[in-house]
């Protein structure tokens, strides 16, 4: 096991990270920008490096700023967390030239799996079910892909090769608006994401999105810890999450999740991944894998009682993953509100002091956060300020736990979505297990 690693990131995963490794006796470096010398896990930290200015791009995209504090810190391996360059293959690859372990996937799968065409491609060759579309890029052709839209049906939808977290993605209903569509998509593309390469795929009209988390050793194992509905989206960007996913059966588990464990052998996947599918009338389609940990994580560590970033660490270090699918078990129902500094309504993100900090408690409840009394949250980084799980011994039961848990935080000082988070475990599509992608937006008025 490693002595010493360097956490780059910074927030609640942050500190998810540096309580891991605790646990398994193992040192921690923070990094941090010039505006979050005040975080939890800085203070709590062995050593801290400041890496930079608050711009994130001067700091925790600053990739050589981060390996320089590896070598001065004397750390052996560096934990991405997610966002910022958990997929980047470059930083995984000048980790790794750099004589350090990154711990996650190598660099040529990251690159494989970024580029969302190989990724499909990948799938398809390991027997995973895609969206209906083109498996290549889109060319300059008018005619062609006017063509190409009329075989797929309208709608269709657009997406960057290179896209995630719900940019890059343009949905066309008619075929006058498909040129056009195309060009806005590229020139979009490749301002976000320095890849103007686009494709399309068949738009799925009311689907749910349903993600199976997978574990994979460089032994040649490689297990799935079950899936997640994340259908509850605004602009794509995910606001509640739970795990078992309503209404799919243990057949669908065991036929899609020993797929997505397969996959990960097929492609020599290393660490922790997502495998993301819409889901609709009984049919998965895959859409694209996340190779890191994700934010929702712990509602799958509350069901199985596995600690998915502890196993990060340990397959990082070389060791074999230390359960096998016969060992994985489900428990119950539970359920993650996203806790963000920003107004219920309008979604204008609120940094600020925050005066008054309360974390709920009781039976089931569990809050990962790095906020605490006097903290001032920063108008630089995501919005998101913790993650609020609730578990019962049933859906029923975990809705119930969470909407006490909702009723008893207190964060003031800052405005906050909690009121919205009230509202949607209120809902009663919701609570019959009902939603789709589009519902809340529906919901809000904004769809």
């Amino acid at each position: 096991m490693f002595n010493k690693i360097v956490i780059a990131n910074r927030g609640e995963i942050a500190l998810r990270i540096l309580r891991a490794c605790r646990e398994l006796g193992i040192k921690v470096v923070a990094v941090h920008s010039e505006a979050d010398r005040d975080l939890k896990h800085v203070r709590l930290a062995d050593e801290s490096v400041c890496i930079g200015p608050a711009s994130s791009a001067d700091s925790y995209l600053n990739i050589p700023a981060i390996i320089s504090a590896a070598e001065v810190t004397d750390a052996e391996a560096i934990h991405p967390g997610y966002g910022f360059l958990s997929e980047n293959a470059d930083f995984s690859e000048k980790v790794k030239q750099s004589g350090f372990v990154f711990i996650g996937p190598n660099a040529e799968t990251i690159r494989m799996m970024g580029d969302k065409i190989s990724a499909k491609n990948a799938m398809l060759a390991a027997g995973i079910p895609c969206v209906p579309g083109n498996n290549d890029p889109l060319s300059d052709d008018d005619q062609k892909n006017l063509k190409m839209a009329k075989e797929i049906g309208y709608p269709v939808i657009i997406k960057a090769a290179g896209g995630g977290g719900g940019r890059g993605m343009r949905t066309v209903h008619t075929e006058s608006a498909l040129i056009n569509s195309i060009a806005m998509t590229k020139a979009e593309a490749g301002s976000a994401f320095g890849n103007p390469t686009v494709y399309m795929e068949k738009f799925l009209e009311d689907p749910r999105h349903i993600e199976f988390q997978v574990m994979a050793d460089s032994h040649g194992n490689a297990i799935h810890l079950g899936e997640r509905d994340c259908s509850m989206q605004r602009r794509h960007q995910k606001v509640v999450e739970e795990a078992p996913a309503p209404g799919i059966t243990p057949e669908q588990r065991k036929l899609i999740g020993e797929r997505c464990a397969k996959a990960c052998i097929d492609i020599g996947y290393l660490g922790a991944g997502t495998f993301e599918f819409l889901y609709e009338k009984g049919e998965f389609y895959f859409i694209e894998m996340n190779t890191r940990v994700q934010v929702e994580h712990p509602v799958t560590e509350m069901i199985t009682g596995f600690d998915i970033v502890k196993e990060q660490l340990r397959i990082a270090a070389g060791e074999p993953l230390s359960i096998t699918q016969d060992q994985v078990t489900f428990t119950g129902h539970a359920i993650e509100c996203r806790l963000n500094a920003e107004d219920p309504k309008t979604f204008m993100p609120c940094p600020g002091t925050i005066d008054q900090f309360h974390m709920p408690g009781g039976p089931g409840i569990r809050c990962e956060t790095h906020i605490y009394n006097g903290y001032k949250v920063p108008p630089y980084y995501d919005s998101m300020i913790g993650k609020l799980i609730a578990h019962g011994e049933d859906r029923k039961s975990a809705i119930a736990r969470m909407n006490t848990a909702l009723s008893e935080i207190i964060i003031d000082g800052i405005k906050t979505n909690i009121p919205l988070q009230q509202d949607i475990m209120n809902d009663s599509a919701f609570g019959l297990g009902q939603q789709n992608i589009h519902y809340l937006e529906k919901k809000l008025g904004i769809y």
